[in-house]
């Protein structure tokens, strides 16, 4: 099971900027999951994206946020 999760879309500019913060974090890399055409995951996660998911803490980060945000969420 991964560790970290990304919800995202598929041309999602807002998505590729998340994925930067998370590289420049050098966070291991999340499993991406397209959320575009499964109707649980949009009600969920449509307005919201991109959102970041540690299966280990059952704890979600939402978008926006920075390596400050990203280190306080991860304490």
């Amino acid at each position: 099971m991964p560790h970290y999760v990304l919800y995202q879309r598929d041309d999602c500019h807002l998505c590729d900027q998340a994925l930067a913060v998370l590289a420049e974090a050098r966070l291991p890399e999340p499993e991406s999951v397209f959320i575009d055409g499964d109707a649980a995951l949009e009600a969920r996660y449509g307005v919201r994206v991109p959102v970041l998911r540690d299966m280990a803490r059952d704890a979600e980060l939402d978008w926006p946020f920075d390596l400050q945000a990203l280190d306080r969420w991860r304490a």
